[in-house]
Parts: C-alpha cells; structure tokens; sequence
C-alpha cells in the first residue's frame, strides 16, 4: 500500500508542482488545509511561498497550528519544509516580527550581504548545497548538488547539529536543517530535477 502524503495547503504554496513530484513515486497524495488529513497521513509536507507573517496568520485561521504540533511533536510524524514552510519552524523571523512553530531552535533574518558584495536579494536561481551530516534526506545525492533557490530571508539555527547542509550567497547560510522527524530545505526540490526527486524520494522512503 502506498505512503498516504499529505501536503498542508495553507494558501500559501507551490502546491501543483509538488503533487507532480510525488505522483511521479507512486504515493497516495493529499492537499487540503483539512485536520482529518493531517491526521490520517504518513507524513506531511509544509510548503510555502510569501511573507512569513501572513504565512502564520494564515495556518492561524486555518487552526492547523495545534494539529500540526500534535502530530509532529507529540506523534512524531515526518514532516518536510519547504522554503518558507522550512523557515515556519523556526522561533522566529524578521520579517513581519512573527513568531514561528518553534519546533527548531533558529531565527529566521533577512541576508546581510557584505556591503561590497555585487549580490542582491532575493537570491534567485541555482546554488550547490555542503551536506554537513549524514541524514537519510540525503542518500544518493552528491555533495555540491545543485537546487533551485528564491529567497531574502535565511535561517540561523542556535544548534549547529540541526544544520543539515549549508550554502554560500555572499555568507555562509543553511539551506537545510533536521530535528529528529523533522526537515526543512530552504530551496525548491519540486524545481530542482533529478536531485530535487531524489530528495523526495529519499523523503517518502523514512
């Protein structure tokens, strides 16, 4: 029987490209902001495109918050971030002075570029990832693989061992991070070809 995967559609993801990765591998998928899903699901996939603080408004009205708390930190059920829904499990961000799920122990702040740096932000385009530990989110991908990012806004985790790769726009910055049952990827596997499917893949196998 397949892995039943449910993608939380809070309003603010690239929900269709998404689907279209995880139907390529077979699963059951489910999209809805429904908690009866969440519940019933293996594991759960938070995307998210957008403004962090509406972003929490929205799980908010949604009242997905407390579902989603007993489901990843009471029943230890995967969970994999996605860009802002990676930086929505911190404690907290800069941008728009919100409070996260605080499920990982990290501030989410917006690039600091040095001043004589030709960068600008967001950064847009493709980016090789350091892997900094061995994880299962990560089998059978090369270190420097390359993802697609876009973004301004950065996580800094307080613990170094929740940092699972790390890549350079200007600084050094996380691009991914793992507690227990819990991922987050700063980039866009459902953008990123062959290694953004191996990820999932890697993803649906936990």
């Amino acid at each position: 029987m397949p892995q039943k995967i449910h993608i939380i559609d809070y309003g603010m993801g690239n929900i269709f490209s998404i689907y279209k990765r995880l139907e390529k591998l077979g699963m059951a998928i489910t999209v809805s902001a429904n908690d009866s899903d969440i519940r019933n699901a293996d594991k759960l996939i938070l995307p998210g495109v957008g403004h962090f603080g509406k972003a929490m408004e929205h799980l908010k009205k949604n009242d997905l918050v407390e579902t989603l708390n007993e489901e990843v930190l009471s029943n230890k059920k995967p969970i994999l971030g996605i860009c802002l829904g990676m930086q929505l499990m911190a404690e907290h961000s800069e941008e728009g002075d919100a409070n996260g799920l605080n499920w990982i122990p990290a501030k989410v702040i917006k690039f600091k570029l040095p001043k004589d740096s030709r960068l600008k932000t967001p950064q847009i385009g493709w980016n090789t990832i350091d892997i900094r530990k061995e994880s299962i989110l990560m089998r059978d991908l090369s270190n420097h693989s390359e993802f697609y990012f876009v973004h301004s806004y950065h996580c800094v985790p307080s613990n170094p061992d929740h940092i699972l790769s790390l890549s350079e726009f200007g600084i050094s910055f996380c691009s991914a991070i793992q507690k227990d049952q819990i991922f987050g990827v700063q980039y866009h596997p459902e953008k990123s070809h062959d290694q953004g499917q191996q990820l999932f893949k890697n993803f649906t196998s936990l």
